[in-house]
């Protein structure tokens, strides 16, 4: 991994949040990984899981942590489980997001 200081870990972390959460979402991940639409019906278990996975790739990609890859898989998909159950407003949704962003700067600052 290229060396980085902190806050440049920080904001590469948000901007490829933004990137994976928006553009390359697209129409049907974002319909497909909501089980309670008709497409998420055949499809959540598959998309849901694959949502979180572009964006944990990209957070191992920029901090090189298993354990910050580990931790945005699990934690974006419980995130938007809970908001497709509507559980959560999508405003809590991306402040949840955001929030373990700073979890894994957190890890990397420590070292883990």
């Amino acid at each position: 991994m290229v060396e980085m200081n902190i806050l440049a870990v920080a904001i590469l972390l948000v901007f490829w949040h933004c990137i994976a959460d928006y553009p390359l979402q697209g129409d049907f991940m974002a319909q497909a990984k909501n089980k309670n639409t008709d497409t998420g019906k055949s499809y959540w278990f598959v998309v849901l899981p694959a949502h979180a996975m572009i964006h944990a790739g990209g957070v191992f990609v920029i901090t090189g942590s298993f354990v910050c890859f580990v931790l945005e898989l699990t934690s974006h998909a419980v995130i938007d489980y809970l908001k497709c159950e509507n559980k959560i407003t999508f405003n809590q949704d991306q402040a949840l997001h955001i929030i373990f962003k700073c979890i894994a700067v957190a890890i990397i600052g420590l070292g883990a």
